[in-house]
């Protein structure tokens, strides 16, 4: 089986308040939404051992006896493993005025002795505002309300109190406000490998630095989720590189527990039985699905069409990159991450370079990347985001003066064979870039061209998939070229292959690609340098120079 866990076990267990909450949640909570609705709500093995995990404490005598080892833990299953219903029944103990989740104390065998949370707090975080009411605040509410414990709680919508008014559980698509925030002695994050926007990222932020302000309450945060796709940065693969990094280092003092279980790579994709193998593997120990159900999953690679990446995720817990993502954004982290990109990379003062230019004026971002003719070293000279704070409709433009001083700096710095710039909204820049560097090192690189547009797109994602473009690691960019998405085109190339573009995931969306799109038309400005000589005749000059 893969997996990985942060920390490992340790020889000796550590006091937890697992096997009391366990008994007390087999006692007293229902099972949510689903076929066994309002049942006694059973602890699977494997969730019992997850539980004994995040409820450890320090042993006596420690310097922090009876406080929670973990400030976070991350649970990360395929799906069909009732993850949200494992968030849902930790909150609803965290809520309970009787559920032992916090130690008072040892008995006489060093046991912790486990008490309820005075004036809980507890925020349960969706990544949409369709999801904030359903998800684990659903699971919640169905064991508040349909369990034997009801008369404890006066529940709402999007609320759920204690009866004696002394704490509460809410739902959320955002970070709470500073004042709740501050309260909080529990957090839940809901599926957080969907949570990959800026607004998602800020939410996280601040609810972790919510975190410390309550310390006698021992708050915590619980992650539930299956796979993410790599290169979207989202809170799951955040979390999922720190345990790596962890693991890496062998670090055994650490706040994070984190779970991950997936199928191995020994199995063969490509034939049913591997298949169902594989999925068997990565559902581990829990067997409520038997092998028509395992058969009945694997059979989905089958389907025409189907983006089998996305099943990978799902089904085997792997980080694998969809179908849909235009380049391999797990491929392009690789270089700067093995070691086989200058991760400082800059430019050199008078390097031959060639530069790419795309955005809008108001609703989206724009960027300028220069790419070094030498090296095929990418680097980012300007990035305008629109503000994320900002809606839609409120009134933003990229400042047109910072651009025009980014572009008047690197024509001074640099030696710039050519710009290739997407003119859409930006004609009569373009004319004024011309009349300054010369219109034969300015060139208008129309989007409209579309079997143009489909082999700059297919050479940068052989550049790639080779390792012939190298990065500094600017996280701006690794975004964008991750948000891009690949469209068909009926178009093929001259050895018969399916031409494609990319865009976003919609035309709304807030993760944009303007950099990817910059850095593609400085990279098919490199190839046209290289197959013009324009290198050579830049190391000749120079080496007059030096003669000289």
């Amino acid at each position: 089986m893969s997996s990985l866990i942060v920390p490992e076990l340790d020889e000796t267990p550590w006091p937890t308040l697992g096997p009391q909450l366990v008994a007390f949640l087999e006692e007293r909570a229902v099972f949510g939404p689903g076929d066994l609705k309002g049942e006694p709500y059973r602890v699977s093995p494997e969730k019992a051992a997850i539980l004994y995990r995040a409820y450890e404490v320090f042993p006596p005598g420690h310097r922090l006896a009876g406080h929670r080892r973990f400030s976070r833990v991350f649970v990360s299953v395929c799906k069909g493993l009732a993850k949200t219903e494992l968030l849902g029944a930790v909150g609803y103990a965290e809520l309970h005025p009787e559920a032992p989740v916090r130690c008072d104390g040892f008995d006489a065998n060093g046991q912790p002795v486990g008490v309820a949370v005075n004036d809980p707090y507890i925020p349960l975080l969706a990544y949409t505002e369709e999801q904030s009411d359903e998800l684990a605040y659903t699971v919640l509410y169905t064991m508040c309300a349909e369990g034997p414990d009801a008369d404890l709680f006066d529940i709402g919508l999007d609320r759920i109190m204690r009866a004696s008014g002394d704490g509460r559980a809410v739902s959320l698509a955002a970070a709470p406000s500073a004042r709740d925030g501050a309260r909080t002695t529990f957090q839940g994050f809901d599926e957080p490998h969907r949570m990959d926007t800026d607004r998602h990222r800020a939410a996280h932020t601040t609810m972790q630095a919510n975190l410390p302000k309550r310390p006698m309450a021992q708050p915590w945060s619980l992650y539930t989720t299956t796979a993410y796709e790599p290169g979207m940065r989202s809170v799951a693969e955040t979390v999922h590189d720190e345990a790596k990094k962890i693991a890496r280092e062998g670090t055994r003092d650490t706040q994070l527990f984190f779970f991950h279980r997936e199928a191995g790579p020994e199995h063969d994709l490509s034939t049913l039985e591997g298949r169902i193998a594989a999925v068997a593997e990565a559902r581990g120990p829990e067997g409520e699905y038997g092998p028509g159900q395992f058969e009945a999953i694997a059979r989905q690679w089958e389907q025409p069409g189907v983006d089998r990446g996305y099943l990978e995720r799902v089904w085997l817990n792997r980080t694998t990159q969809s179908a849909r993502q235009a380049f391999n954004a797990a491929r392009w982290k690789a270089p700067v991450a093995e070691g086989g990109c200058d991760a400082g990379g800059v430019l050199e003062p008078g390097a031959l370079i060639t530069l790419g230019f795309d955005g809008a004026r108001s609703r989206d971002s724009t960027g300028l990347m220069a790419c070094d003719v030498a090296s095929g070293l990418l680097v980012k000279l300007g990035h305008w985001p629109r503000p994320t704070h900002l809606d839609r409709d409120d009134e933003w433009y990229v400042p047109a003066d910072e651009v025009d001083a980014v572009l008047d700096d690197a024509y001074g710095r640099f030696t710039v064979w050519r710009l290739y710039a997407d003119p859409a909204y930006w004609w009569d820049d373009l004319r004024r870039w011309a009349e300054r560097h010369g219109e034969d090192r300015v060139v208008s690189w129309a989007m409209n061209r579309k079997r143009a547009v489909g082999n700059m797109c297919r050479n940068f994602a052989q550049a790639i998939e080779l390792r012939a473009v190298t990065h500094n690691g600017d996280p701006d960019l690794a975004a964008h070229v991750a948000n891009a998405r690949r469209v068909p085109m009926e178009l093929r190339d001259d050895e018969g292959n399916p031409l494609w573009y990319v865009r976003k995931t919609r035309d709304d969306s807030p993760e944009h690609i303007d950099l990817a799109y910059a850095a593609m038309l400085a990279w098919e400005a490199r190839g046209d340098a290289l197959a013009s000589g324009a290198l050579e005749a830049h190391n000749a000059v120079g080496e007059i120079i030096r003669v000289r």
